[in-house]
This record gives structure tokens, C-alpha cells and sequence, in this order.
């Protein structure tokens, strides 16, 4: 009796190890997200010069912490929001990332203990002065990682701009703002009439395919300015 005891005793440790060692070494986990803190809704920056026309660059910018629920971390290969309002949607997925300095997003290991940045997200070149109209929006956040076929939704905000506030977003140079108020559960809006100059023009431009010339000191000053503490309403 004691000798079956000895061995089931045994059995467990080894089960017990196993779930161990595929745990912690093995299991790669999954890709999550913080609930972002800030995100904004705007022009990039960049004026186009195409005919004269002061098309610009229409952006989606936030700032979360990417983390994995694995020991071994996961390597992300890209990421991009979806915006939807109504039956209107549309893709920003030109990725661009960084604290000090700014690059084109090609992937980064997000490890167990997370990776804070800023993450701009740029409509496609074909893509001119978005319409930010009043509504209520969707916004999908959506990671592709290494070895999986299909992206994957990390989150999912809920937004609204109403009638004054899309009046005032179709003027020139006016962004909104989304600041999360963790003790009332929800975000906190106010329009800037101002671009939020994080991208320089040289990086939004190789961003979008027109050359790859390097950064600039302006990146680092643009966005220490973004992440400068502002008032709400």
C-alpha cells in the first residue's frame, strides 16, 4: 500500500513539474492591451502640396501598454486600428511607434511585463482629411503576431464626437482628444486648435512609402510636446 502511495506521490510531483516547466518556458500566452489613457483623432501634421490643395494626413494616435500573458513573450509583426461609425470603417495601418525617437513599426517583442509607447496609426495615402463626423465610433485595435495567420483583436473603445465637435474638427488644424478619468470609467474630450506635431513631415512621407530619409530633432521635440500634461474640460 505504501509502495502505490510512493508512486502516485511521485506521479503528481512529475504532473505538478510538467505544468510547471510548459507554463512558465513553453506556453507563449497571449498578446494584450492596457485601456489606453489618451488618444486622438486628427491631422497628422503633414500638409500634402498636391495641386495646391492643403490635404493632409489624417491620424488616430494612443498610448497603452502592450503585454503577454506568457513567460516567453510574443514577438508582434504589426499593428493597426479599424475606425467604425455607422457603416462607415476605415483602416489606419500605417504604424509608426517610439518614445524619444520615432520609426516605422516592423515588429517588436512585447515580453511578460509589458512595453508602454506611443502608437500613431496613419491613413493610407489614398486616403485624404478623413471625415470625422458626429456619430458614435468603434475603435478596433489589432495586432498581427508572429506564426499566427489572422490578426488579432485586442480591443475595442468606444468613442463618441458630437455635431459642435465635428463642426470644429472640419476646420483646419483641429484635433480631438479622448483623456481616460480612471475614477469616472470614461474618457474626457476637448478639441485643440492646433496640429499635434509629433510627426515630422520627412518621417510621415517614408512612412507612407516617399523615400526613407532619417529622423529628425523635431520628432523628439513633437512628441515630448504630446506627451506634455493638458487640461480637460
Amino acid at each position: 500500500m505504501i509502495q502505490y502511495l510512493s508512486i502516485a506521490i511521485s506521479i503528481f510531483a512529475l504532473l505538478i513539474s510538467g505544468a510547471t516547466l510548459w507554463l512558465t518556458h513553453v506556453r507563449r500566452g497571449n498578446l494584450m492591451m492596457t485601456q489606453p489613457n489618451v488618444i486622438f483623432f486628427g491631422p497628422d501634421g503633414n500638409e500634402g502640396h498636391s495641386n495646391g490643395k492643403e490635404d493632409r494626413i489624417s491620424k488616430i494616435y494612443l498610448r497603452t501598454l502592450l503585454y503577454s500573458t506568457g513567460k516567453r513573450g510574443i514577438v508582434l509583426e504589426h499593428l493597426f486600428v479599424r475606425l467604425r461609425r455607422g457603416e462607415t470603417q476605415q483602416n489606419f495601418n500605417i504604424w509608426v511607434l517610439g518614445e524619444r525617437e520615432l520609426a516605422r513599426g516592423s515588429g517588436i517583442f512585447v515580453p511578460q511585463e509589458g512595453i508602454a509607447a506611443n502608437h500613431h496609426f496613419l491613413a493610407p495615402s489614398d486616403t485624404q482629411n478623413f471625415d470625422f463626423a458626429a456619430g458614435d465610433y468603434k475603435l478596433e485595435v489589432y495586432g498581427k503576431v508572429v506564426g499566427k495567420k489572422k490578426p488579432i483583436l485586442l480591443s475595442i473603445i468606444q468613442l463618441a464626437i458630437d455635431r459642435d465637435e465635428a463642426e470644429k474638427l472640419r476646420k483646419k488644424d483641429y484635433g480631438i482628444y479622448f483623456d481616460w478619468g480612471p475614477d469616472a470609467g470614461r474618457y474626457q474630450k476637448k478639441i485643440e486648435p492646433r496640429r499635434p506635431r509629433t510627426l515630422d513631415p520627412l518621417v510621415a512621407l517614408a512612412a507612407l512609402g516617399y523615400g526613407n530619409p532619417p529622423f529628425s530633432q523635431a520628432v523628439q521635440e513633437d512628441t515630448k510636446a504630446m506627451r506634455s500634461p493638458r487640461t480637460t474640460d
